[in-house]
Formats: C-alpha cells, sequence, structure tokens
C-alpha cells in the first residue's frame, strides 16, 4: 500500500494548490477581518457542499480511464459544449487575475521595484519554462513543495497568531449583522470560490490520468479518492487557517480594508507586523506568496491540459490522439499566458469588469457541471462497484440544490447591486 501511494499521491496536492488562491488568502482571510469569528459555518458549508462534485472528477477518472471531458462528449453535445463554453470564457481572465495578485504579492516580498506587470511576465515565464522542459513530473514535484512550505508556514503563523492574545477578545466579540445586501453578496462569492469552483473536477480527472501516464501505474479508484481527499482535506484547512489569520490579526483593528486582492494582502502583513513584531512580517509575505504562486503554476498548467484533450476528441487520420494532445499543450501553453498578459497590459482599466464576467459564469455554471459530473458516476459507463451508493446520492442532490439555490441568489445580487 505504501508504494502505491507513492505512485498515486498528486492530483489531490495539484488541485490543493490550485484551490488555495485568492478563496483563501483573501476572501477567507477577510470573512475573519469583517466578521471574527461568525462566518466560520460559510467555509464549512462550502467545502462540504462541493465535495461530491470535485471527488467525482478523480472517480470518474479512474473507473474508466477517461477524463471528464470524454464523459462529457458521452453525454451528448449540449454538456460538451457548454463546458467549452465555460472554459473559453473564463481561462483568459482567470490566468490574468491570478497572475497580477501573484506578481503584486511577488514585489511585496523580494521588493525589487518591478510594476506588476513585470512581475507578471516574469512569473509566468518562470511557469512556462517549468511545464515545458518539465511537464507533468516537474508540476507534482514542485507543487509537493510549495504545498509543504504553505502549509507549515501558516500553520506556524496561525499558531503565533494565538499566541499573541486576541483569541479571547475576538470571540466574546459581537458578530456584525450580515443580513444587508454587502454581506450576503460576499458570503455568496466566498461560498462560489471556496475552496475551489466545480470546474476544477475536471482538471483533476486529467490530473489523474498523466499520472499514471508519468508513473506507468493505473490508479485505481480507491488510491484516486484516498490521493483526492488528502488534497481537499488541505484545501479546507488551509481555508479555515487563513480565515483564523483574518480573525486573529485583522479583526476589530479599526482598519478600513480594500477591496484590491494585492492591496489587501500587504495590508494583512502589516497588521501582522504591528501585532506580533517586524521579524514576522518575512513569514506572512512568504505564506501569501506560495498561496498564489501555487494556484498561478497549476491554472498555468490545467488550461493548456483542458485545451489539449478538448481536441483530442476530434478523430484525425495521421495523427494519434497522445501526440496531439502533446502538440496542442505546447500551443497552449505559450498562447494562454501570453493572452492573459495582453488582458493585463492593455485592458487593466476594465478588467475587473473581465474578473466579474469570469466569476459569474463559473457560479452560475456550477450547478450545470454538477449535474453533468452526477450524471457521470451514475451512469452505465461507469462499473456499479464504483458508483457512490444511496446515501452518498441523496446527499450529493441536497449539496446540488444548495449550490443552485446559492447560484440563483448570487445572479439576484449582482443585479439588485448593479442596480
Amino acid at each position: 500500500m505504501r508504494l502505491s501511494i507513492k505512485k498515486t499521491l498528486g492530483p489531490g496536492l495539484l488541485l490543493a494548490g490550485a484551490a488555495i488562491g485568492v478563496s483563501h488568502l483573501v476572501q477567507a482571510t477577510r470573512a475573519g477581518a469583517d466578521f471574527g469569528f461568525g462566518l466560520w459555518w460559510v467555509i464549512l458549508f462550502a467545502c462540504l457542499t462541493k465535495y461530491p462534485f470535485l471527488e467525482f472528477g478523480p472517480r470518474y477518472a479512474a473507473a474508466t480511464q477517461s477524463t471528464l471531458i470524454s464523459g462529457y462528449k458521452k453525454l451528448g453535445k449540449a454538456p460538451y459544449w457548454i463546458y467549452v463554453f465555460i472554459t473559453f470564457g473564463t481561462m483568459f481572465i482567470i490566468q490574468a487575475a491570478v497572475t497580477i495578485v501573484t506578481a503584486g504579492l511577488a514585489e511585496q516580498l523580494f521588493k525589487m521595484g518591478y510594476s506588476n506587470f513585470v512581475w507578471s511576465a516574469i512569473i509566468l515565464i518562470l511557469c512556462m519554462f517549468l511545464l515545458w522542459f518539465g511537464r507533468y513530473k516537474a508540476l507534482d514535484t514542485s507543487m509537493k513543495l510549495i504545498i509543504s512550505i504553505l502549509s507549515l508556514g501558516t500553520l506556524f503563523a496561525v499558531l503565533l497568531a494565538f499566541g499573541s492574545g486576541p483569541a479571547t477578545n475576538v470571540i466574546n466579540e459581537t458578530t456584525p449583522s450580515y443580513f444587508n445586501i454587502g454581506a450576503l453578496a460576499f458570503i455568496v462569492a466566498l461560498i462560489g470560490w471556496m475552496p475551489i469552483p466545480i470546474d476544477a473536477s475536471v482538471w483533476h480527472s486529467i490530473w489523474v490520468r498523466e499520472k499514471s501516464r508519468q508513473s506507468g501505474y493505473e490508479i485505481n479508484v480507491r488510491e484516486a479518492l484516498f490521493d483526492f481527499n488528502t488534497g481537499y482535506i488541505i484545501a479546507a484547512v488551509m481555508g479555515f487557517l487563513f480565515f483564523f489569520l483574518g480573525a486573529l490579526i485583522m479583526y476589530g483593528s479599526g482598519t478600513s480594508f480594500s477591496g484590491n486582492s494585492v492591496t489587501f494582502s500587504a495590508q494583512l502583513v502589516e497588521l501582522y507586523g504591528n501585532t506580533l513584531g517586524e521579524w514576522s512580517k518575512p513569514l506572512i509575505s512568504i505564506a501569501a506568496f506560495t498561496a498564489m504562486l501555487s494556484t498561478t503554476l497549476a491554472v498555468t498548467d490545467a488550461f493548456p491540459r483542458v485545451i489539449s484533450h478538448l481536441y483530442s476528441l476530434f478523430p484525425s487520420e495521421h495523427i494519434l490522439p497522445s501526440i496531439k494532445r502533446k502538440i496542442v499543450y505546447n500551443y497552449a501553453l505559450f498562447i494562454i499566458p501570453v493572452s492573459s498578459l495582453i488582458i493585463l497590459f492593455f485592458m487593466s482599466g476594465s478588467f475587473t469588469i473581465l474578473v466579474d464576467f469570469a466569476a459569474g459564469l463559473s457560479f452560475l455554471s456550477a450547478p450545470i457541471l454538477a449535474w453533468f459530473n452526477f450524471k457521470l458516476v451514475t451512469g452505465d459507463n461507469i462499473p456499479l462497484d464504483f458508483q457512490p451508493n444511496k446515501q452518498y446520492r441523496i446527499f450529493s442532490l441536497i449539496c446540488l440544490f444548495s449550490l443552485s439555490i446559492f447560484a440563483l441568489l448570487y445572479f439576484y445580487l449582482r443585479i439588485t447591486t448593479a442596480f
């Protein structure tokens, strides 16, 4: 069993690396900063309701030796093209968004005097270089190192925050009311992003297949689910750790917190230094930077893999699907980051509008993709032994109903706040 874990552990950590980004560093931290410990249930609720549909990705990949993209095509043209639309509607914007936040944190940590755009270019070039020459193996190894540093650094930071003495005061404070439009909009957005959108189930199914190819070992369902649960638990725990950081360090500080991700992170670092001393600033800076670097690296790999699998499903007389995937991956690994840099350079003034569009599309599509995943793992093309049992199916449907309600609430709140 130990040998099989060594050969199969990895895709779940990639999922954790992709998850631990803006949702954790900014939104979870801000939940604690604005509401103390009052919104702990929101993070728990989000992680529980997303769990089944993200878990169905590795379950399906291990049971069928194919990806969710192949499954969507088997469901019919509509599911396949809906996913294509979601992917192309979000990938450039998401790549640009996570990169620019990472860039701001890089300057904050290294203080080289570079602009956010220059740092974005540097970070993307490094990610592209690593993935171009190292492929999945380099990604797998790098993410294990990054997640280890991130987890230990963040845990140590939270322990220091608890030891600084404000925990009792935060617990005894009355939680501000969140029964207003602004607070509800924030809660719904937090649920939408935490720990990661449902689309990542597709990424995970691809990473499971890539891990099998790289290791030469066919991952079974039990091993795939162990790997998934490892990564998912890390992502969920890290969500709570960043939430605790916000509550312990930022809540009740009297600071007006910025809506800009980089500025907000700088405020966290500054307040951390004020509470524990200047020596503590590098610690939280490293935690913040590695959180976003893990997301940027995972996203830089995920979207090219998605595009390569989308194209490989179309038959070709002269090119094998595996060769076609490699060719398309190489092109996409260059095109997507470069396009994201162009967006950052020419559309900085309207970038928040683009991010809002991508977020809205991701939130509204969550119940749809969740339903597709449910149909796939309960359908005829997956062996009965690997399908969810009756109790798990009922739980999944309850989660699907909850996601649908919050997607509609998000849509309503966006319209309400827009007018």
